[in-house]
């Protein structure tokens, strides 16, 4: 079995990838996904935000999400407490989730991977790489946020060059067809688990 990684920046297309790959039959798991349901259900973490921020952050409908992006993308050491409190839960769970896989190829889809290091944990990388410009008119419209805000948030990713050059593959995601590309990703993985 080779875990790997599936990582891109904001408004990449990595979640649009990992659906791709899940039709094809293979398991994902979403950590970010993973760390909002933790954000919304883990009592230690609520009351750590309480502490982080200063502010209570849970209304009647769970977490403002908005609300704490606001504040930890605008204060860096904030986002970085934040990490180093929900990124090590988040692992244990994917952990757990890859002991009961039993697929050849199994992924993890996760924004930040190269930056916080994660991509040493991976027996191999994926990026899913798109035009600046694209990224932000795709979060733009899918987070109905301001081009300032998806670029604050863009601020702590590393460029697509950077995350190129160590990636195993690259699959580019610039509106034009994916499938090919993915499939082309997927046999070259399968022909190092068959080796």
């Amino acid at each position: 079995m080779l875990v790997i990684g599936l990582t891109g920046g904001i408004g990449s297309g990595k979640t649009t990838i990992a659906s791709i790959l899940e039709h094809m039959g293979y398991p994902v798991f979403y950590s970010d996904k993973e760390a909002a349901y933790l954000m919304d259900t883990d009592p230690e973490i609520q009351q750590f935000l309480a502490e982080l921020t200063g502010e209570e952050l849970y209304t009647t409908e769970g977490l403002d999400r908005k609300r704490l992006a606001n504040i930890v993308f605008n204060q860096s050491h904030l986002l970085e407490q934040l990490n180093a409190r929900v990124h090590p839960l988040v692992r244990n769970r994917f952990a757990q989730w890859v002991s009961q896989q039993k697929e050849p190829l199994v992924f993890n889809e996760a924004a930040i991977l190269f930056e916080t290091g994660a991509n040493a944990n991976f027996n191999r990388m994926i990026h899913v790489s798109a035009p600046t410009s694209l990224r932000i008119e795709r979060v733009m419209q899918r987070d109905r946020v301001s081009k300032e805000r998806v670029e604050q948030r863009m601020k702590h990713q590393w460029k697509d060059e950077q995350k190129n050059a160590l990636a195993d593959c690259v699959i580019v995601n610039d509106g034009s067809p994916i499938l090919k590309q993915v499939e082309a990703a997927i046999q070259k993985l399968l022909s190092e688990v068959n080796d």
